[in-house]
């Protein structure tokens, strides 16, 4: 069972929340399935990017959303890394036929944008990260070891 402790950041470029995602890297221990909440905008493919790249020696730039392809795999070293974006689906059943359970595995880290809005999710997470817009390119940054049990 992986430990998280809630921790805080406050960004105020692109750059950092890249940079924030890199430290988190060093932090972020597989097995874990962790939600990324934020609205539209928030920053959470950004932060993704960072993690990429501190993970797996991915390049930033390779790290895209996954809107349109619903999950992107990337692997390297000893982490395999999942990024999903679920903002196109709105039922539990659309959710099931992805394979997250497939993708928990001893040595992957599972990150799901939009997330939250599947009940079944928010169980199954470990914890989730916050992205919340403060104003023009500053956000904060939240990752709690559980996850809110409201869903959206």
């Amino acid at each position: 069972m992986t430990t998280l402790v809630d921790r805080m950041w406050t960004t105020h470029s692109a750059a950092e929340t890249e940079q924030v995602g890199r430290e988190l890297a060093g932090e972020l221990r597989p097995p874990l399935l962790l939600i990324l909440r934020g609205e539209l905008g928030a920053g959470k493919t950004t932060l993704v990017k960072g993690i990429a790249n501190g993970l797996t020696a991915v390049e930033s730039e390779d790290v895209t959303s996954p809107t349109f392809t619903l999950v992107h795999e990337y692997s390297g070293g000893s982490v395999l890394l999942y990024h999903l974006d679920l903002y196109r689906l709105r039922h539990e059943r659309e959710l099931c036929a992805l394979g997250i359970e497939e993708m928990r595995r001893e040595e992957t880290i599972v990150l799901v944008e939009w997330g939250e809005r599947f009940a079944s999710l928010v169980r199954e997470a470990d914890g989730e990260i916050v992205l919340e817009h403060l104003g023009g390119d500053a956000r904060r940054i939240t990752l709690r070891s559980g996850c809110q049990n409201n869903v959206d």
